[in-house]
Parts: structure tokens; C-alpha cells; sequence
């Protein structure tokens, strides 16, 4: 009888272990939020000093009108990793200090690794127009991909499926989505040359050009131009470069030809 109660309670401690093998991940994830918890329940008035280190009057009085951050943007990565159980481990051990919103496998799967109303850790040192701590005010969507081939048919459909519950839920402008290498140009050129842009435009995610049928007059600033679509041009190679990536895919070359110009000045008209 006790040989049969113990193997019972061996095969259902290794039942519910690969019925949920991230539990202790989940476990962890929720002693974090917890510790978030705890911070933002601080009702400590700050302590303030003035010029000649007197204390000044402080009181804290709670307010009722609050609310979870709204993520305004969706920066949409390749994993650049060569499997999905890969990405998986990189993105739940602490050691890593990298994470997303999302992974879309190969196969459509969507794994949500995060709420989205939280901060992950996906777009490190970056800058789109005047924002430099894009992780506070955007979701971050990684598509398991090395790089380095096309997309699959699935992974486009599921990321278009859920890219419209983002845009509806948090009312995310069509400009907002983009990608790692459009907010960090010095570092970064996913999600790669093989991402299909103009289709995820056509389904009103993200901007595109009309076909160019004038060249830009003559005194078109191509520095400014940029800037205004929001690429940091503090290196003006590189901003070229991760524009040519996302709009032209002819070349990466840091240079602009008649065309790439065409195709600038009919999108700078847009902003």
C-alpha cells in the first residue's frame, strides 16, 4: 500500500512538472511583480531640502486617477537566434537581461511572455524622434528568425492578427510600428531585409511610400528628412543604412541613389 501511494505521488510530481516546465519561471516572474507591488505601495512623502539644507514641507496625499502605463509603439524584432527553445531560455534566465512581449514561432505559435501593461527589456540603447527610453512606451515582438532567411507564411499571419489587437486595444498610431533597427541603427538591423514591410503597411501597420514619380527638389535636406520620420541621425551612415533596410532593400550601402531620394522625400511628405 505505501509502495503504491508513493509511486501515485511520483507520477503526479511528474505529471504537473511537464504539464507547466516554466513554473518556477511563473514562480519568479510573480515574486518580481510582487516586489513591484510592494515599491508602489510606498506612501512615504519625498524628502526635500533646499540650498541651505533646511527640510521643506512635504505631505502625501493619494490620489484616485491612475492607471498602467499605455504602450504607444510596437518594435518588432528577429530573434537572431537558430531556435525557438533557444529563444525561450534566453529570454527566462536572469542572467540574460533581455526579454519581449512576444515571440511568434516559425509556425504561428504565439507565446506572450509578459502583460503588456509592463517594461520589458527588448530595445536597449535606442532613439526614435525625441523618445530615448523606448522600452517604457512600447511593446516589443520577437519573430523567431536568424536573420538570415524569409519569413514563414504562418509567423506573417499570426503577427498581423495580433498586431491588430494591439493596434485596437491601445489605439497605436499607424506610424508607431517599426523596427530594431529603425530606433537603434548603430547596433542593430533586425528585423532583417527578408521582413516583408510594405505588407504589414498595406494592413495599416506602419508607413509606406507611393510609387516616387518626381525627384525632390534640389535643396532637399536629406539629414532633416530623416529626422523628421524619426531616425536618430547623430550618424547619418547609419540612420541611411537602417532606412535602406526597412524601405528600399535594394542595398545597404550608406548612400543614397535617385531612387532611395524618390522614395525619402515621398515618405517625408507624409510625416
Amino acid at each position: 500500500m505505501i509502495k503504491t501511494v508513493t509511486y501515485t505521488l511520483i507520477i503526479l510530481i511528474m505529471v504537473s512538472c511537464s504539464a507547466n516546465p516554466y513554473r518556477k519561471i511563473s514562480k519568479l516572474q510573480n515574486h518580481k511583480i510582487d516586489s513591484l507591488k510592494k515599491e508602489l505601495s510606498v506612501i512615504n512623502p519625498t524628502l526635500l531640502y533646499d540650498s541651505l539644507n533646511n527640510q521643506i514641507e512635504t505631505a502625501y496625499i493619494p490620489t484616485v486617477n491612475l492607471g498602467l502605463r499605455k504602450p504607444n509603439f510596437v518594435i518588432i524584432h528577429h530573434t537572431a537566434q537558430d531556435s525557438l527553445a533557444q529563444t525561450i531560455r534566453t529570454f527566462t534566465l536572469e542572467s540574460t537581461q533581455v526579454s519581449a512581449h512576444y515571440i511568434i514561432s516559425e509556425s504561428g505559435k504565439i507565446i506572450h511572455l509578459l502583460n503588456n501593461n509592463l517594461r520589458t527589456w527588448h530595445a536597449g540603447a535606442s532613439k526614435w524622434g525625441n523618445i530615448t527610453d523606448i522600452n517604457s512606451c512600447s511593446i516589443g515582438i520577437e519573430l523567431a528568425n536568424n536573420g538570415k532567411q524569409p519569413f514563414t507564411n504562418s509567423q506573417i499571419n499570426s503577427l498581423l492578427i495580433l498586431l491588430a489587437k494591439l493596434k485596437k486595444d491601445y489605439n497605436i498610431p499607424t506610424a508607431n510600428f517599426i523596427g530594431h533597427a529603425d530606433v537603434a541603427p548603430k547596433r542593430k538591423t533586425d528585423p532583417s531585409i527578408f521582413f516583408p514591410w510594405e505588407k504589414l503597411s498595406q494592413n495599416g501597420f506602419g508607413m509606406w511610400y507611393n510609387k516616387p514619380d518626381l525627384l525632390p527638389p534640389l535643396d532637399f535636406d536629406v539629414e532633416n528628412a530623416l529626422r523628421r520620420i524619426g531616425y536618430n541621425t547623430s550618424d547619418l551612415n547609419a540612420a541611411i543604412v537602417a532606412f535602406k533596410l526597412h524601405f528600399v532593400k535594394l542595398d545597404l550601402q550608406p548612400t543614397l541613389t535617385n531612387w532611395d531620394r524618390c522614395v525619402l522625400y515621398n515618405l517625408y511628405k507624409k510625416y
